[in-house]
């Protein structure tokens, strides 16, 4: 009998101790690091269209997912979420993924010949820190 109590006196300590742990990441706890990682916010297709617009950043940009037919109403955000090569996930700017535009038909057909993959920077939210790059044309 006391080598049961002994045995539940060890298995609950056990349990204890294994929920009363936290996972954390040394660099997220450390204050001085400059690896403090933080999750990208990104508003929810639902969220959007119950507030029938795009939410915005501090520096004015509009900012959220691709809309699919909702775009035809709601046009594109300043900042389209996108998975970076990274794998992060994070904006880039609509300027940035359209390209260059060409200004003549002969320019559009040569820049149709001449497209290949091309780096553009992953933006977090406000739109001007850079956290990665994406790939656009692969």
């Amino acid at each position: 009998m006391s080598k049961n109590i002994f045995v539940s006196a060890i298995i609950t300590l056990f349990l204890l101790v294994g929920c009363s742990q936290k996972e954390t990441s040394p660099k997220a706890d450390d204050k001085n690091s400059s690896e403090i990682k933080k999750e990208v916010f990104i508003p929810t297709r639902d969220s959007i269209l119950e507030n029938g617009r795009y939410p915005i950043n501090d520096n004015g940009q509009t900012y959220g997912p691709n809309m699919g037919d909702a775009t035809i109403a709601l046009g594109e955000p300043d900042l389209l979420s996108a998975l970076g090569e990274n794998g992060k996930i994070g904006y880039v700017k609509k300027v940035d993924l359209e390209g260059p535009q060409p200004r003549t038909p002969a320019e559009a057909v040569r820049l149709t010949k001449e497209t290949k993959p091309r780096e553009i920077p992953l933006y977090d939210v406000d739109g001007e820190t850079i956290i990665g790059k994406f790939i656009v044309g692969r």
